[in-house]
């Protein structure tokens, strides 16, 4: 693993179907970035510093994935590795069913 991804990535929902993967810091960055300013507060400010320490090699990616962890457990948009790994797996079958 590199200094710049996480050991595993974490799967947001951005929409009612839509999940994002979050694999680096810079994947983060770019997550939080487009976060709607009204609901910006000192969680989301706390992740965001950690990812962009990390990013910029201040702090190891693992102390931004937990923080950013965190933020996600706190405003409810992690989602479960397996469902999402299923989920994308339907989306890249193209027939909308899972393959196992």
């Amino acid at each position: 693993m590199s200094s710049g991804t996480f050991s595993s990535p974490l799967f947001v929902r951005r929409a009612a179907h839509i999940v994002q993967e979050i694999a680096s810091p810079a994947d983060a960055i770019d997550f939080l970035n487009e976060w709607p300013e009204d609901r910006r507060d000192r969680i989301y400010e706390a992740a965001l510093r950690a990812c962009f320490d990390a990013y910029n090699g201040r702090i190891p990616a693992s102390a931004a994935r937990k923080t950013f962890f965190c933020f996600g457990e706190q405003v409810a948009i992690l989602e479960d590795a397996a469902s999402a790994m299923q989920w994308l797996a339907a989306c890249m079958s193209g027939n909308g069913k899972a393959q196992v």
